[in-house]
């Protein structure tokens, strides 16, 4: 008999079927006349119901080892379920148990647990429903970004992990090094001598691989990158990981509002995949977690982005029938607070807000003919703020320049980002999101440690 994933049978599988799944054991109940368990394989929210028979071969010990969290494999014959809300069962004619479980030391018991006490466990805490549907989830949607991308032509280009530029320009990088901390190489001045170091300079772990995709792009048109990236932020809330995985689409010939129509696409896409693909977990997200997770979906997909420039979105704030927490002002940077305002409240919609003040962001942004603002744009999306954040690059060598110098980054370091000004120069453009907080935005998860296999946060890089 041929293996078959439990999903599968579940969707297609027919009485009189012969089948053999491998799984580990959710629930065992012991009868008088019979016994039956649930086996799961992690490939669908539903277990599947396994009856056993007093003329199973070796019965009464099979029955021992079969208790929650042991594997097994177990072949037999479909049939029709009595039971309410399960199509068919398996009637078993034989159970191997590869690995047993202590009933008495196993952790995940049939009952809830707290998201907090299933971090102490994370290499088993995969096996609960919630993470379960977590993790098919997360699939679904990494499978969607790359679908998205290659219907469309781009090309998916590996950018570093290892790298010498702070490209967000915000100091929070986890250094790389091979030197010997107890007797580190010093200076004359008596500070750490990076020149002696493997890199022969100083090395970090990536906060985003946009530089570098822009050099794909200068060659290949359309190009984006799907990786992990990672920030060195001592920030122990339920928003924040010092590694995360990051999607950064670049696009030559193509300006800022190109940039936005591929981000609201984008967006539209991937809920409308991960609906198709995961109904049975995202039904379970909005009945179990939080009853808006399907509405807002469907807010996405059948909703025409709203469109205002940051000097209009001051404005509607300012007039807010609301004391906000954080002050509201031009030139200050929009708070949570108040992009959740502007997409959940005021136009009930995501809101893209362009053209933001020049001292607030990134030097690679195009500066606009005002000189006061530059071609940024910000997805904000209901319940979350902040989903993509995006900008038109500045492509003028000489403003370039002045732009890099005017924010204290060495010209020297990027001589190579310069280059692509001086050769072949045109305008383009890119965003990035950030996956985990998609992923928890998709399925109302509240804290951004479980949307993720193994994070890794402040004090904190277990299994």
């Amino acid at each position: 008999m041929v293996n078959r994933r439990i999903v599968e049978i579940l969707r297609t599988g027919q009485p009189d079927e012969s089948v053999t799944i491998k799984g580990w054991v959710r629930t065992k109940r012991e009868l008088k006349d019979f016994a039956f368990t649930e086996v799961n394989d992690g490939s669908s929210m539903v277990s599947l119901q396994v009856i056993l028979n007093p003329d199973l071969p070796d019965y009464e010990n099979t029955l021992k080892q079969l208790n929650t969290g042991a594997s097994v494999e177990v072949s037999g014959v479909l049939v029709p379920s009595p039971g309410k809300g399960q199509r068919i069962e398996i009637k078993a004619s034989q159970v191997k148990v590869y690995g047993e479980a202590n009933p008495e030391a196993y952790p995940l018991q049939k009952k809830r647990h707290s998201f907090e006490f299933l971090r102490t466990i994370g290499h088993l805490r995969a096996r609960t429903n919630t993470m379960g549907a977590v993790f098919r989830v997360r699939n679904a949607c990494a499978s969607a970004i790359h679908e998205f991308f290659q219907e469309r032509g781009f090309l998916w280009v590996h950018t570093p992990i290892i790298t010498a530029n702070d490209c967000e320009g915000a100091g929070e990088l986890f250094t790389v090094s091979s030197l010997n901390f107890q007797n580190l190489p010093k200076t004359e001045a008596g500070e750490c001598d990076y020149s002696r170091d493997f890199f022969g300079k100083r090395a970090y772990l990536t906060v985003s691989g946009q530089l570098q995709a822009e050099v794909m792009a200068m060659a290949f048109r359309d190009v984006y990158t799907f990786g992990p990236t990672f920030r060195a932020e001592n920030s122990n809330t339920s928003r924040h990981l010092a590694e995360f995985w990051m999607v950064e689409p670049e696009m030559a010939f193509c300006d800022l509002s190109g940039d936005m129509d591929l981000a609201e696409q984008f967006l539209k896409h991937l809920f409308k995949s991960v609906l198709e693909q995961c109904p049975e977990d995202m039904e379970f997200f909005n009945k179990r977690i939080d009853d808006s997770v399907l509405s807002t979906a469907e807010n996405i997909i059948n909703n025409q982005f709203e469109r205002i420039t940051y000097t209009e979105a001051i404005a509607l704030l300012e007039k807010a029938d609301r004391q906000f927490e954080y002050p509201v002002s031009w030139g200050l940077d929009l708070q949570s607070e108040h992009e959740r305002y502007l997409a959940e409240e005021l136009f009930k919609k995501p809101v893209i807000v362009t053209d933001y003040p020049v001292g607030i962001k990134a030097f690679y942004m195009r500066l606009s003919d005002d000189e006061q603002t530059v071609r940024a744009m910000d997805v904000l999306a209901p319940k979350i703020g902040e989903i993509i954040g995006g900008s038109q690059r500045e492509e003028r060598l000489d403003i370039l320049e002045k732009r890099i110098q005017s924010q204290g980054v060495n010209p020297e370091e990027l001589w190579w980002y310069l280059d692509l000004r001086r050769y072949g120069t045109v305008e383009h453009a890119g965003f990035g999101l950030g996956f985990e907080r998609l992923v928890q935005f998709m399925t109302g998860m509240g804290n951004i440690r479980d949307v993720i296999p193994f994070p890794r946060t402040p004090l904190s890089a277990d299994f």
